[in-house]
C-alpha cells in the first residue's frame, strides 16, 4: 500500500508540480502552468526580448518540442505570462464600498507592475491585439468584476462600463509613467545630476529644468493616491447618482 505524502510533504509535492526549477532538475511533469511560470521569471530577469522559445526549453529543462505541446509559439507565451499575472488581481464584486473597493484594485494594479515591471508592456498593450472575445478569460475577468461591481451599487451598464475605462486608461498611464522614472544618478545629491537633466538644453527646456526637485522626489504610492481622489471625484460628480 502507498501511503499519500500529508502535511508540508503535499504541499512540497505541489510546489513542485508547478516550480519550473523542480521540472528542470526532473522532479516534476511539464504542464501549461509550468512553462508559462517559467516565462514570466525569464521575462522578469531578461525582458520580452530574452524570451525564446530555445530559452523557454531550457528553462523547463525540456526539448522545445515538449513546451509546443503546451502553447503553439511565442505569441501564445506572451498571451499566457499577461494572463498569469491578471489572474492575481483580486476585485471583490460583493463590496458595497465601491470607490474603496476600486482604490484597492488601483493599489493591486500597482503592485503587480511593480513586482513584475518587465511584463507591464504586456499587460498595457497586448490585450490591444486580441479581440476582446479571444483574450484569454483571465485578462477578461477584471472587466466582468468591475461591471459586477458596480451593476450591484447601482450603476447602468452603460455607466459602469466608463468607470471601468477611465480607472483602467488612468492606471495604465500611471504604471507606464512610474515605471520610467528611473534615476541616473542615485548618488547624486543634486537633482539635475540624479535625473540626468544636464543632457536637456536649459534654453530648450526651462520648465523641466525647474521642476528637476519635484521629479526627483517623486513618490508613486502618493502620485496613485492622488490621481485616484481627482477620477474618482469627477466620475461621482458626472454620473448619474446609482442611489436614485
Amino acid at each position: 500500500m502507498v501511503e499519500r505524502p500529508a502535511g508540508r510533504e503535499r504541499g512540497r509535492a505541489a510546489n513542485r508540480r508547478s516550480d519550473p526549477g523542480a521540472v528542470a532538475r526532473g522532479e516534476g511533469p511539464v504542464t501549461r502552468a509550468v512553462v508559462l511560470a517559467a516565462a514570466l521569471e525569464l521575462i522578469d530577469r531578461e525582458g520580452v526580448d530574452g524570451l525564446s522559445m530555445r530559452r523557454l526549453a531550457e528553462a523547463v529543462g525540456r526539448d522545445p518540442m515538449v513546451i509546443y505541446r503546451h502553447v503553439e509559439n511565442k505569441a501564445a507565451v506572451l498571451d499566457g505570462v499577461a494572463e498569469l499575472v491578471f489572474e492575481q488581481l483580486s476585485i471583490d464584486v460583493t463590496d458595497a464600498d465601491w470607490i474603496g473597493q476600486l482604490r484597492s484594485v488601483a493599489r493591486d494594479f500597482r503592485r503587480l507592475a511593480l513586482a513584475h515591471p518587465r511584463v507591464v508592456p504586456l499587460l498595457v498593450t497586448r490585450p490591444l491585439a486580441t479581440p476582446l472575445g479571444l483574450r484569454p478569460p483571465a485578462v477578461v475577468r477584471p472587466l466582468e468584476d468591475v461591471l459586477e461591481l458596480l451593476t450591484r451599487a447601482g450603476f447602468s451598464g452603460e455607466a459602469a462600463l466608463h468607470v471601468y475605462r477611465a480607472l483602467f486608461g488612468f492606471l495604465y498611464g500611471h504604471v507606464l509613467n512610474e515605471l520610467q522614472e528611473i534615476v541616473e544618478r542615485p548618488e547624486e545629491t543634486d537633482e539635475v545630476l540624479r535625473l540626468g537633466l544636464y543632457r536637456l538644453p536649459i534654453d530648450e527646456f526651462p520648465l523641466v529644468r525647474k521642476l528637476a526637485p519635484v521629479l526627483a522626489a517623486y513618490d508613486g504610492a502618493a502620485e496613485l493616491e492622488r490621481g485616484l481622489d481627482i477620477l474618482l471625484t469627477g466620475l461621482t460628480a458626472t454620473l448619474p447618482d446609482p442611489a436614485r
